[in-house]
């Protein structure tokens, strides 16, 4: 498990760049209620989206296509009442069964074990269909506390399904109706949270809202503007990685990091004419590093051809 460890109380998120990471043992400061809670549910039910939400600050990338999440992403709530860890998982994809797909459900399957808590998330604004119908078989036989969240409560189009997501209480403990983008009813989300946590040890210091580290922080903010830029099955194909960060004398920070895909013609696709998409990435990654951490920013992106690089997600 990945912490950073900071002498002084500040928000992790502003200042990641500035510490450095260890691998340490859990943080036992306090003995209050704590526990871990998975999200689960289908892609683009707001999963990430209600992640960011709880926790107060940008943990996990969002995009409006799915598959944005790749691996399980922890998000750290710490309140006067304790501490949850949320586990944002990859959505499901019940068509695709390609290995990237393949992989991202493992991901999934492994999150279920240790934890304490089943947030299931699912969207009023989609019909329950078959894919619904196999992301609930991945729980039905946990015999955890399990609540139905209903997100995506503030759309309109809700309306057209909701009470079909509501005849699912039966196989919950509990229902929450929220929306993840208003922060509607996030609150009684929280106390039935803390409702389920027995005492326990902290697992992160209190300032902590994530277990990603710096590295993994920027090359996620890279996927993001590459999803957001790119469209149909591109993006499905890249994958990020920080290979330097570096402060330079002048007191800016230095990125160096290569985008992977799996061929020449995405590859030509993500460098656009004249080099004006990887030019276009770059800015809007520059532009959120600067806002976040009130520090300049120079990025060096660089997209190689690599068929294997799924083979680099673990």
């Amino acid at each position: 498990m990945m912490i950073v460890f900071i002498d002084i109380k500040v928000n992790f998120s502003q200042y990641w760049l500035k510490h450095r990471t260890y691998n340490l043992k859990p943080f036992a400061l306090k003995i209050m209620k704590s526990g871990f809670a998975v999200l689960i549910g289908r892609s683009n039910v707001g999963k990430s989206t209600l992640l960011n939400a709880l926790v107060g600050t940008k943990v996990a990338i969002t995009t409006p296509k799915p598959q944005t999440t790749r691996k399980p992403v922890q998000g750290v709530l710490t309140t006067q009442e304790g501490q949850v860890v949320f586990v944002d998982t990859p959505g499901i994809m019940q068509k695709a069964k390609d290995e990237l797909t393949q992989k991202l459900l493992q991901f999934v399957k492994d999150s279920l074990e240790d934890i304490d808590v089943i947030l299931y998330v699912v969207d009023p604004t989609r019909s329950i269909g078959n894919e619904e119908k196999q992301t609930l078989k991945l729980i039905e036989h946990i015999n955890l506390p399990k609540l139905l969240v209903i997100n995506k409560t503030d759309s309109r189009k809700s309306r057209d399904y909701i009470d079909f997501y509501r005849d699912l209480s039966e196989q919950f403990d509990s229902v929450v109706e929220v929306s993840a983008t208003k922060n509607h009813n996030l609150n009684r989300l929280k106390e039935w949270i803390f409702g389920q946590m027995k005492e326990g040890e902290f697992m992160y210091p209190e300032f902590q809202t994530s277990n990603v580290s710096r590295e993994e922080q920027i090359a996620e903010l890279i996927r993001e503007k590459l999803f957001l830029r790119l469209r149909q099955e591109v993006p499905y194909s890249t994958h990020v990685e920080v290979e330097e960060i570096e402060e330079r004398k002048n007191g800016t920070i230095y990125i160096r990091a290569i985008i992977y895909t799996t061929d020449e013609r995405y590859r030509r696709m993500i460098i656009g004419a004249g080099g004006q998409g990887i030019k276009e990435i770059g800015q809007s990654t520059r532009k959120e590093l600067e806002t976040v951490n009130d520090r300049k920013f120079f990025l060096d992106l660089n997209v190689q051809v690599d068929p294997r690089w799924i083979k680099k997600l673990n």
